[in-house]
């Protein structure tokens, strides 16, 4: 399966976004579009029209590293769109057999969870590529209790996000932020591994139900997020200014650990230990009407 239309809609949303005045042309009256003409990214590449033209409509097929460059400079593109845009010729260069990219476990060795549950001063979670929470800490189940409580495992980020709307807004302070991080996340993903099914069904399947998604995943979007402040209003403590880090597991592809702390002796540091106390007294309930019943 090629993915010239994910290269060709890439190109020409990154095109669109960057103004002659950006790359210091002068800018006219007669654009019928927004943004630079495809001439004028191939003067600032150091290419031909054409070339540039072949490469537009999606064909990456022996474009080297160098045009790739060249390309990234011309369009402005960030660190997170220059890495897509060197995964998406990856991928248009690769054999079939590396095509098929190894999807990451759905289960972690013992001594991740051990790791997970070391962590008491903060939310930790391991997450898959798919957003997928694969294991979580006990305060991660506490600060998510309601997506945890829809009953589907894994819990799906962006599942939570965009298909349970309602609840989502009320427990991110910046619902906007988190839905277009999680497709950013999801369309960086896509250009790395174009044929793992799970994810293109995710894909899929916020695409039909979802039209706050579909707009977004038009948009192409991509983001590379390793920390970041994280906002949260919680229905029992209240109001949390958190810190997310996200980190490399290390144990299979695409899978990170991913962290929400608080300042220590901040009223969010306390309000996260009220939490912990809250969570570790109702665990401990439901094991024990568990056991009884």
């Amino acid at each position: 399966m090629s993915n010239n239309e994910d290269v060709r809609a890439f190109l020409m949303s990154r095109r669109a976004n960057v103004t002659p005045e950006d790359v210091g042309l002068r800018g006219d009256t007669t654009r019928r579009v927004p943004g630079l003409r495809r001439n004028e990214v191939a003067v600032l590449a150091g290419v031909s029209v054409e070339y540039y033209s072949r490469v537009e409509r999606g064909n990456l097929a022996g474009v080297s590293d160098a045009v790739l460059d060249a390309l990234a400079g011309a369009l402005r593109l960030d660190d997170a769109e220059r890495a897509h845009l060197f995964d998406l010729s990856r991928q248009a260069n690769a054999s079939p057999v590396r095509r098929a990219r190894r999807t990451p476990a759905r289960t972690l060795p013992p001594v991740m969870t051990w790791t997970l549950n070391a962590i008491t001063g903060g939310a930790a979670f391991v997450r898959n590529n798919r957003l997928d929470i694969i294991a979580e800490n006990a305060l991660l189940r506490g600060l998510y209790r309601d997506a945890y409580a829809l009953g589907e495992r894994p819990v799906n980020l962006a599942r939570f996000a965009f298909l349970q709307r309602e609840t989502a807004e009320q427990f991110y302070m910046d619902w906007k932020a988190a839905a277009d991080l999680n497709v950013g996340l999801l369309r960086t993903e896509a250009g790395r591994s174009p044929h793992d099914k799970a994810l293109q069904d995710l894909i899929g399947e916020l695409s039909v139900r979802s039209e706050e998604f579909r707009r977004r995943w038009a948009a192409h979007d991509v983001r590379v997020h390793t920390t970041a402040p994280k906002l949260i209003r919680h229905p029992v403590v209240g109001d949390l200014n958190l810190v997310f880090q996200s980190f490399d597991a290390g144990t299979d592809p695409g899978l990170h650990l991913v962290t929400y702390t608080a300042e220590p002796g901040s009223p969010s540091a306390e309000r996260l230990a009220l939490l912990a106390t809250w969570v570790a007294t109702t665990e401990s309930e439901q094991l024990t009407a568990k056991r009884q019943g």
